[in-house]
């Protein structure tokens, strides 16, 4: 598959790029590509999350009603789960939701995503992408010239830019990414994927060894 360099002018630069078969062209695996999103997602929670049950809150333990002759059923703690304010049954308690996934389907995953970005046409390539100063409104450009001003998008760049990412890192439908730090979940919960020269082959080297 062929496509053509831009700009940050949106303009062709006359030069053309070959995706790689072997990253751009697979057929896509669905459950490669879940699992990646499912530990992307995973792991970036803090499971710092936890309820009081009955034995940790505060409360007399006074027996609050004679055991027999009342009615209703026996009561020996006002902390009981069945009482308003008392401990909650099985709450949730702190746990680590990490878990791990091996290097080659991560690796598929990525490549899955990539070959549906393709299929899609959801993916534009830049020459370069060079900001002289941290502004928005310039970054803000470059996304009204590429034509994707309304839709979400992540750039993807060889290495490390300050003067971009601090462009781009207060609008909410924008990210900006280095190769080595784009994973599966970046890559299909954003509309189209913009790609420098240099990252597209960065990419194509990793994800082909």
């Amino acid at each position: 598959m062929k496509l053509a360099v831009l700009d940050i002018n949106g303009k062709e630069t006359g030069k053309e790029v070959t995706l790689s078969d072997a990253v751009f062209g697979i057929e896509p695996n669905e459950h490669a590509i879940y699992l990646d999103v499912k530990q992307h997602l995973a792991n970036k929670r803090q499971g710092t999350h936890k309820a009081k049950e009955r034995a940790e809150i505060k409360g007399s333990t006074r027996k609050i009603k004679k055991q027999k002759g009342t009615g209703t059923a026996r009561a020996g703690s006002i902390k009981s789960p069945v009482f308003r304010g008392g401990g909650r049954i099985f709450g949730p308690r702190p746990r680590d939701y990490h878990f791990k996934l091996n290097k080659k389907l991560k690796r598929l995953a990525r490549k899955s995503a990539l070959a549906q970005k393709a299929k899609a046409n959801q993916i534009i390539i830049l020459d370069n992408l060079t900001i002289e100063q941290p502004k928005t409104k310039e970054f803000k450009q470059v996304l009204s010239n590429l034509g994707v001003a309304d839709k979400k998008s992540v750039f993807v760049l060889d290495v490390s830019n300050k003067n971009v990412y601090l462009s781009s890192r207060n609008l909410e439908e924008s990210r900006v990414v280095t190769a080595s730090g784009l994973n599966t979940y970046n890559i299909l919960n954003n509309g189209v994927l913009v790609l420098s020269e240099a990252a597209l082959t960065s990419l194509e080297s990793n994800l082909t060894k």
